[in-house]
């Protein structure tokens, strides 16, 4: 599935997709020249200093998947070099993590994806029990199991599974057109609508 979804950018599928299904800016790639991912959400919900359903989630989380985690503040790392290497094992295309993690140095000699607030050393405790897989909120989003994400340097978008058949043959067909267009096409084009705004637009003193 996820393959289809990373033929388009979250660029792409911001032009058909409210502001409202991008995470956060602050939510970024830890590689240097990240690889676009795409998949279905597996959702992870942590509470504050605790990662122990982080560490669950990559032995339930099928292949393909892209685990999702709430992880509630930075004050902790919610995965490391050896959870991030398990994962990329077991088949798992990449984390987003609203939070932080760990041993980035590891995790880029892998090239695992994961997206993160950050880096910080020291590590959640294993104590916290909570259900896998529920929808969780992370970077502003709403995010529910099976929502496809798409991920690059551009940013990350959340596709709700229910629509995003649909959601990405509207973009596809959006991108298709305007890749048609020459630079002097679009320019003319661009420069028509900007013309037909600025007359129907309010003056700001």
């Amino acid at each position: 599935m996820g393959k289809v979804f990373e033929s388009l950018s979250p660029t792409d599928y911001a032009n058909v997709l409210p502001r409202t299904q991008f995470i956060n800016f602050s939510i970024h790639s830890l590689l240097q020249t990240p690889n676009r991912i795409a998949g279905p959400a597996f959702t992870v919900q942590l509470i504050a200093g605790d990662h122990l359903m982080m560490h669950a989630a990559i032995y339930e989380a099928p292949k393909g998947s892209i685990i999702v985690v709430d992880g509630v503040d930075t004050d902790f790392a919610v995965a490391g070099g050896n959870v991030c290497a398990v994962a990329q094992k077991r088949g798992i295309t990449g984390f987003v993590v609203d939070g932080v993690v760990r041993d980035v140095e590891e995790i880029k000699e892998n090239a695992f994806p994961v997206f993160a607030k950050g880096v910080f050393p020291v590590p959640g405790s294993k104590k916290a029990k909570l259900p896998l897989n529920q929808p969780i909120v992370c970077g502003g989003v709403t995010v529910n199991p099976g929502d496809i994400i798409v991920a690059d340097s551009e940013g990350i978008a959340v596709i709700p599974q229910y629509t995003a058949v649909e959601v990405y043959e509207k973009a596809k067909k959006k991108a298709d057109a305007e890749q048609k267009m020459s630079l002097d096409e679009w320019q003319a084009n661009h420069e028509r609508r900007i013309k037909e705004a600025l007359l129907h637009a309010t003056p700001k003193v």
